[in-house]
């Protein structure tokens, strides 16, 4: 058992200036660790909930935020401002289904961050109009970049990671996706943290990096994927977010709008180990959908066989008929 500290010590802390807990030792905490010395005592907790300590925060974990509509629209989130606003976009979403809002945001804002070896290589903050007949019913894509854009953010890997760059990619890239909703002050992160999955395309070489989140709704669960496409020096030469269904059917973007718009008010999942969390679901919703479609093979070959039977049984009986 540790000996108890002395009796001192913990009246000696409260006896610093607080403007040297703020700006020594409270500024130098991130989001998970700020948020568990606010449990420490009542004044930790007043001083831990200064607005501008958690807007560097949200800031400093997501580039993308830093906008001036984005820090006015984070100060402004009920509940505590940027603080409520981390308490929406850190955690890993909730996988249980989710009762759906009867109507959508007319606009949803995308703050996006990708990290290599903790160094940004790409951010960028979207919006996407959800009110048009277009949007509605095709297929739901949100794509961040051009071509003409894809070489403006571009890291350098080592020679030694050549022959291991899929797994130097599953550990050391880091994605961050943000979805707001500006009119209803909710935010949700769409991205598993670390990859759940990396492949090399066939033909050109490139490299497919997905993230995402698997999200329970009406009709079965559902994966909220997002893609990103390296070239062969890490060149990120595409973003995109896109809806698939356990059929492997992607969704159009009034499906989509609906679900998002349910895990934005939904409740939040795991905060610890998200990277793990998400490739154990990531994997059970891969063996679900194999499951699925096994299913459906067997289910067609026995459709196959009852016709067949059909048919031969009319074969026989028209030659018996009429011989």
């Amino acid at each position: 058992m540790n000996p108890p500290p002395p009796a001192g010590a913990a009246a000696g802390f409260h006896t610093l200036h607080p403007e040297i807990i703020d700006s020594h030792i409270l500024s130098r905490l991130n989001g998970p660790a700020l948020a568990s010395a606010a449990c420490c005592s009542t004044a930790l907790r007043r001083q831990a909930s200064h607005h501008n300590l958690w807007l560097s925060i949200c800031h400093s974990t997501w580039p993308a935020t830093a906008s001036p509509r984005l820090t006015q629209l984070i100060s402004t989130f009920p509940g505590g401002g940027p603080r409520a606003f981390f308490s929406h976009a850190f955690p890993l979403l909730s996988q249980r289904p989710i009762t759906h809002p009867s109507s959508a945001p007319p606009e949803i804002l995308s703050a996006v961050d990708i990290h290599y070896d903790g160094k940004l290589i790409f951010t960028k903050l979207h919006s996407t109009e959800t009110g048009g007949d277009w949007f509605r019913w095709s297929p739901f894509r949100v794509d961040l970049l051009e071509l003409k854009d894809s070489a403006h953010a571009a890291v350098k890997i080592s020679d030694g990671d050549g022959a291991g760059m899929h797994e130097g990619i599953l550990d050391r890239m880091t994605l961050s996706w943000i979805l707001i909703d500006p009119a209803g002050r909710r935010a949700a992160n769409l991205s598993s943290h670390e990859p759940v999955s990396v492949r090399r395309h066939w033909l050109t070489g490139e490299m497919e990096v997905r993230f995402g989140s698997i999200l329970g709704g009406d009709g079965g669960h559902v994966q909220c994927g997002i893609v990103v496409t390296c070239g062969g020096e890490m060149e990120v030469k595409g973003v995109r977010l896109e809806m698939e269904d356990m059929d492997g059917k992607h969704l159009n973007g009034k499906e989509s709008v609906v679900i998002l718009q349910g895990a934005l008010v939904g409740k939040k999942g795991a905060g610890k180990n998200r990277g793990a969390v998400a490739r154990r679901r990531y994997a059970e919703f891969e063996e679900m959908k194999k499951e699925r479609r096994e299913r459906e093979l067997r289910r067609e070959g026995d459709w196959d066989m009852v016709c067949l039977a059909i048919g031969v049984s009319i074969y026989f009986y028209f030659w018996y008929y009429f011989l």
